[in-house]
């Protein structure tokens, strides 16, 4: 368990049986010492939803980092087997990346950067290389979820041959295969 001020937050897996090795130095496992830049992080992928809610801005962290410790929870539970990685420039932790590579089809939980890392190349990068991996372990594909409004993640995705699956309300399923 991660205590974060009165809060128990459940540490990460281990993911000691992933398939999926990015490049040396490219990322390395999230531990406990990670919670205060991942809740940051998190704060950057919400911050602009949150612009025009009419809270102070101490209700909007508040709430902010409740749904952190939620998504946290869940992800932890829900994909034990999960690699949960920092993605790093140098030695600076500037996004995330969640991944299932225990299965036969890979599951991209999340990946995201810090504001001045994105639309650098960088997750195109990172997608191209678990798109390698996957092939180079004869995995059936990947999937992932992305949100209906994020058009920009579409885009990449589309670009690097996902493929729609499925549609809800609020995210779209994608699958990438070679077949």
């Amino acid at each position: 368990m991660v205590l974060i001020g009165a809060e128990q937050l459940p540490a990460f897996p281990s993911g000691a049986n992933s398939r999926l090795k990015l490049p040396r130095g490219a990322s390395r496992a999230a531990t406990p010492e990670d919670v205060a830049f991942l809740r940051r992080l998190y704060w950057s992928f919400r911050m602009e939803e949150m612009d025009p809610v009419p809270w102070p801005p101490e209700v909007k962290r508040a709430f902010i980092d409740q749904q952190f410790d939620l998504q946290h929870r869940y992800y932890v539970a829900r994909f034990s087997s999960a690699d949960f990685l920092i993605l790093l420039e140098g030695s600076e932790p500037i996004g995330r990346l969640y991944v299932d590579s225990s299965a036969e089809q890979w599951h991209l939980i999340d990946i995201g950067f810090l504001p001045q890392w994105r639309n650098l190349g960088k997750g195109e990068a990172v997608l191209k290389t678990m798109q390698r991996k996957a092939r180079a372990h004869s995995v059936s594909g990947i999937k992932l979820h992305v949100e209906r409004r994020n058009i920009r993640a579409q885009s990449l995705y589309r670009r690097l041959r996902f493929r729609e699956t499925d549609a809800g309300d609020t995210h779209i399923q994608m699958q990438w295969s070679e077949v």
